[in-house]
């Protein structure tokens, strides 16, 4: 079971990011770009994913833990309820998102 707090450290441990309000909530961005976003119902968490056919195979796989609103339709993003993924998912979760927002010499000089 993640937590927000899980969230910050493992953002917060990616190259490049930083913190700071959305819509009054914790938001993480890598030079400038959001890249996660806990929710007004605190164990919620927003992150963007490849595509929209991506967002939706993950939904229909595992809708206890992978779900959407109508506020992120037409939006290549996901939500993900903390307390249904384990820590080491939501690393792997967090790191794609990071890798979809940082630019490429950053992702480059991570992955060397």
């Amino acid at each position: 079971m993640a937590t927000e707090d899980d969230v910050r450290r493992l953002a917060l441990a990616l190259p490049g990011t930083g913190e700071k309000t959305m819509y009054g909530t914790p938001a993480f961005y890598v030079r400038g770009k959001w890249f996660a976003r806990m929710r007004e119902e605190r164990d919620v968490l927003a992150v963007p994913v490849p595509s929209e056919e991506e967002k939706l195979e993950l939904t229909a796989a595992r809708p206890g833990a992978f779900f959407t609103t109508p506020h992120f339709d037409g939006y290549a993003a996901v939500l993900v309820r903390l307390p249904e993924v384990d820590e080491e998912e939501l690393g792997e979760l967090l790191t794609d998102a990071w890798r979809l927002r940082a630019p490429k010499r950053l992702v480059a000089a991570f992955d060397a």
